[in-house]
């Protein structure tokens, strides 16, 4: 999951959405461990190839200056050549940073390439590369988008031991929109395979300052996958910062439903 733009959902559908994912992940504590969506830590494993990964998500983070998110988010994801994966990233976002005013529209859209570099062996972790590019697709001055295209640059790295899996790595954000940062994000899941159908996960991450008036911020998520069927899952992730928390993240939640092939 690549964070993006600056946007903002109504305050009682934030509300709603952290309740439901709390109560929801609660209830599941009764596949395929996997990383990305539903946390900001990605795995390295690219979808198989001629198959698919398709991503439809709530998702939306509170600071002291309003709510920022997208509903829907959608993500598609192809296995178009051995090792390879491409990424289609598709917003429609939420802004209510001016007070008694709501805007949706398009965001951001985001486009990338993860390349498995290495795979995980007894001794050596799977590692993979990921640039993504995300286009100024998003009204800048609705708060719909950052006003200026970004490149992310992330490596990306997965180990495996019995029902244990971690995904760690991180990379540059290059972004050259008015008053915004280059900055780097870093991050670490672990996550377990609780039983046949459901993973859990706790994330730590860290991104420097995005932009000359905003600090950096370190959080963190937990968060659940749990298999409805063979093709069709459930994410769920829960957070918030642990570092100027009221000014980059009080709250985030992330509901999604994802179909595979």
């Amino acid at each position: 999951m690549i964070a993006q733009g600056r946007t903002r959902p109504p305050a009682q559908l934030g509300a709603v959405l952290g309740q439901v994912a709390l109560g929801a992940f609660a209830c599941f504590v009764s596949g395929v461990v996997r990383a990305g969506p539903p946390y900001q830590t990605d795995d390295p494993e690219p979808v198989d190839l001629h198959h698919y990964e398709i991503n439809v998500a709530v998702q939306q983070t509170l600071t002291a200056s309003g709510r920022s998110g997208a509903f829907p988010n959608v993500e598609v994801n192809y296995g178009g050549a051995p090792d390879v994966q491409f990424h289609v990233g598709l917003p429609l976002a939420f802004s209510d940073s001016a007070p008694g005013e709501t805007r949706y529209g398009f965001g951001d859209i985001e486009f990338g390439v993860k390349l498995r570099v290495l795979h995980e062996s007894d001794t050596t972790p799977m590692v993979a590369v990921y640039p993504t590019y995300v286009a100024a697709t998003g009204s800048e001055s609705g708060g719909l988008g950052n006003g200026r295209p970004q490149i992310f640059l992330p490596v990306w790295m997965q180990k495996s031991a019995g029902p244990w899996t971690v995904d760690m790595g991180g990379g540059y954000w290059v972004n050259h929109a008015a008053g915004a940062r280059d900055n780097w994000f870093a991050g670490g899941l672990l996550q377990r395979k609780v039983s046949e159908r459901l993973s859990a996960g706790v994330e730590l991450y860290h991104r420097s300052a995005q932009t000359i008036d905003t600090p950096p911020g370190t959080g963190f998520n937990v968060g659940g996958t749990y298999d409805l069927s063979e093709h069709c899952h459930l994410l769920i992730s829960v957070g918030e910062g642990l570092q100027n928390r009221q000014r980059t993240n009080s709250l985030s939640s992330y509901i999604g439903y994802q179909i595979t092939d």
